[in-house]
Order: C-alpha cells, then sequence, then structure tokens
C-alpha cells in the first residue's frame, strides 16, 4: 500500500470520528436515533482503523524487503 493510500485511509478515519462526534453530541442531549448511528459510526470506526493497522504494517515490510 502506498503513502497516498494510508494517508487517505488517515483522512477517511478522521472524517468519520467528526460524524459520530455529532451524533454522540446529539444523543448526550436526548436523541436516541443519534445514539444508533454514533454506535454504528464506531463499529465502523473500529474496522477502519484495523485495516490501517494492517495497511501500515505491510508497507513497513515492504519497505524492508526493498532494502
Amino acid at each position: 500500500m502506498s503513502s497516498d493510500t494510508i494517508v487517505s485511509a488517515w483522512n477517511d478515519i478522521k472524517t468519520l470520528v467528526e460524524q459520530i462526534e455529532a451524533d454522540v453530541t446529539k444523543n448526550a442531549n436526548g436523541n436516541a436515533s443519534a445514539g444508533v448511528r454514533a454506535r454504528k459510526g464506531l463499529r465502523t470506526l473500529k474496522a477502519k482503523a484495523a485495516e490501517l493497522t494492517k495497511a501500515t504494517i505491510e508497507a513497513e515490510k515492504s519497505r524492508k524487503s526493498d532494502s
């Protein structure tokens, strides 16, 4: 995975966190539907973070093997 792809994945995660933050705030103010969206977003965030972690490990291994 290239560094551009890794940076793009990181930017996607930051955008997702911003969206989740809005729903968490709404849920704290009593909006139950926002709580459902926030929990779904957190599950998605967990998956995307795992994908990014794997991608960075693969990129590091690739750079080491090319040396």
